[in-house]
């Protein structure tokens, strides 16, 4: 029977060898050590040992050596036999830590395996060729390669062989082989990888090369893949640039804002309760809600702007800007400039990029004022645009697209310029889709008091007197007074009057110039435009009616059917 070898002295003295010798028969002949492993001296080995064991001494007495292992109380020998001359000779060493270290080595390494197989980024594992040792379930997972297919295989061919738009990419300038080189880390996020179907995928990869025992052993390689991340990249810069397109869109609009702010424009409601008023806010409520064009006509100073102001405000267009252009104010050779946008160089003095009012507009209303004044080269290019609604810049040849809506406004009898052959009859039909006739002042007497009352406040607030009213003489003589400058006039009158007063009733006496003075202020006018203002003018005395003993045809000395006729002609709505 073996003994209890569990006594800590004995299990000391088992680190040093164990000896013994065995003679023909398989008996212990000689044992040399402080723990007795085997049976007492002259026992028989095949008393206790198994069958292969037992062959090893026989072919060590044949000559031949071996080795075999025992466990003796847990603990594990290897025991080595030789030929000896009078028999065989064993040497046991201890194993026991040896193998309990093993068995740890072997439970870090699956741990570490089954790490590296849950992981979610990729990983290989490579050796000194570039060849992978180790490739992980989610790096199959995301380049389509099995792990037969790249174990063994240099990796850089499979899915790292060309870059993004496709050019070959050779191995010696890929940062993965770099760190077996080098021996440095290497880090790279604007690569893409390449899958077995052929498509790829932008990826973020670490290099990170492996020593073992203080010698470069290969290279571990992480990667994950950005495609969302890129994406997000992408739509981040999209939206980042559109901010900066509408941050720049708005500093112009502001620009422009400010030089219409810095004129003195009253943008306060129309004021009249008068009949052709009360018929034109109608009329301006209808075309309001539509994308229609529209045509505002009318002498100097009824307030064009004002109703082209009152359109936009009701339209769907509302929350863009009015951007309004005087084709009147400007030289004929910056006109199509100021209408376009140019570019920088496009003519002497374009030392820079420049939006025109087509693009600051743009989802907007554009008011082109004194349109009868443009030159006929540039109805051309502003006729282009309108059924297009797109056009070039000056000195540029690239196409822009705006969504405009149109209101036109002029003093003068387009139809004659057309005769003459100083503005274009298509034009002219593009614009006049919804004409408005704006009544000059002498057409709208009963609105003079509610004009004037709303003039003398707005006068005494920027004076600061205290002015009540007027007298009745003095509204009498404005409401007899023909205003050849229309509301313009009265105001400018107004403000003067105030300037002079020293009381609480305001004065206009002197102010007003003679009616002969006023009369030849007047502009001339064609015989059908005079034909016109005399109709309306009528209409308005009737306060709208046409026929019956006080209607505008007894008046006229006409049928009400021909009234009728004749308005119909010439536009007049009543």
């Amino acid at each position: 029977m073996m003994p209890d070898a569990t006594d800590p002295t004995e299990r000391q003295a088992t680190h040093r060898a164990l000896r013994w010798q065995v003679d023909h028969q398989l008996r212990i002949t000689d044992y040399q050590g402080e723990t007795q492993l085997f049976a007492k001296r002259d026992d028989a080995l095949d008393s206790y040992l198994q069958a292969p064991q037992l062959l090893i001494y026989r072919n060590a007495l044949a000559g031949e050596s071996g080795l075999y292992e025992h466990t003796v109380a847990e603990r594990q020998f290897i025991v080595c036999v030789e030929p000896a001359t009078d028999g065989c000779s064993a040497v046991a060493i201890e194993i026991t830590r040896y193998h309990q270290a093993q068995q740890v080595m072997a439970s870090l390494k699956r741990h570490n395996e089954l790490i590296l197989e849950a992981a979610g980024e990729g990983i290989y594992g490579l050796n000194m060729k570039g060849e992978a040792t180790f490739v992980n379930p989610a790096a199959t997972d995301m380049t389509g390669w099995s792990a037969e297919e790249t174990i063994g295989g240099t990796i850089h061919y499979k899915h790292h062989h060309s870059h993004a738009d496709g050019t070959h990419y050779p191995h010696e300038e890929c940062p993965i082989y770099a760190a077996i080189m080098d021996g440095e880390v290497h880090h790279v996020d604007d690569e893409v990888f390449w899958r077995k179907d052929g498509s790829s995928f932008p990826v973020e990869y670490t290099s990170t090369p492996i020593h073992e025992e203080g010698q470069l052993a290969g290279a571990v390689v992480v990667f994950k893949d950005i495609s969302e991340r890129k994406q997000a990249e992408q739509t981040l810069l999209k939206a980042f640039q559109e901010v900066e397109q509408l941050k720049e869109r708005l500093q112009e609009q502001n620009l422009y804002l400010q030089e219409e702010i810095s004129q003195d424009h009253n943008f306060g409601e129309i004021i009249g309760q008068s009949a052709p008023i009360q018929q034109l806010l109608q009329e301006v409520q209808q075309v309001a809600t539509t994308d229609a064009t529209v045509m505002i006509l009318g002498e100097s100073g009824t307030g064009k702007e004002l109703i082209a102001r009152a359109i936009h405000q009701r339209s769907a267009r509302s929350e863009k800007p009015l951007v309004k252009i005087n084709c009147g104010a400007i030289s004929a050779g910056l006109v199509e400039s100021e209408l376009f946008g140019h570019e920088k160089g496009a003519f002497t003095g374009a030392v820079g990029q420049r939006k025109g009012r087509f693009e600051l507009a743009d989802g907007g209303t554009l008011f082109l004022d004194e349109v009868g004044e443009l030159p006929l080269d540039t109805q051309v290019k502003l006729l282009r645009a309108l059924q297009e609604q797109e056009f070039e810049r000056v000195g540029s040849s690239t196409p822009i697209r705006v969504d405009v809506r149109i209101i036109a406004a002029t003093n003068r009898d387009l139809l004659a310029l057309v005769r003459q052959g100083a503005f274009r009859q298509d034009l002219y039909y593009r614009l006049n889709v919804f004409p408005l006739e704006m009544p000059p002042l002498r057409e709208r007497v009963t609105d003079i008091p509610l004009l004037v009352q709303h003039f003398i406040q707005q006068a005494a607030r920027k004076l600061g007197k205290p002015i009540e009213g007027i007298s009745q003489e003095g509204m009498t003589a404005l409401q007899q007074y023909p205003w050849p400058g229309n509301i313009r006039e009265l105001q400018n009158v107004i403000e003067r009057a105030a300037i002079l007063n020293t009381g609480v009733v305001l004065s206009v006496t002197g102010l007003l110039p003679s009616l002969s003075i006023a009369v030849e202020e007047s502009p001339l006018l064609s015989l059908e435009a005079l034909e016109r203002r005399h109709i309306k003018k009528v209409l308005a005395h009737a306060e709208g009616v046409i026929a019956g003993p006080k209607g505008a045809a007894h008046i006229l000395g006409l049928h009400p059917n021909t009234l009728r006729s004749r308005m119909l002609k010439l536009g007049i709505r009543f």
